[in-house]
């Protein structure tokens, strides 16, 4: 279903699928000042390890880090 969608909407890729949304929704909850505990509650997860899974707050790579690249 979300790849006819994402078809119909021009977008074009074969990674794109349930799990990209489910990520995509847990990580701006927590961005913007939720907590684990009740990403669990609304994903429906017994184990609070498997919503951290689905967590990629911590992906971006500030600036600083990106000025330690010394050539």
């Amino acid at each position: 279903m979300f790849r006819v969608g994402c078809r119909v909407a021009g977008i074009e890729t074969s990674f794109l699928g349930g799990h990209t949304f489910r990520t995509t929704g847990i990580t701006a909850y927590l961005e913007n000042g939720g907590t684990l505990e009740h990403a669990q509650q609304i994903a429906a997860h017994e184990s609070p390890r498997t919503t951290k899974l689905y967590d990629r707050t911590t992906d971006q790579v500030s600036l600083d880090e990106i000025e330690r690249v010394a050539i």
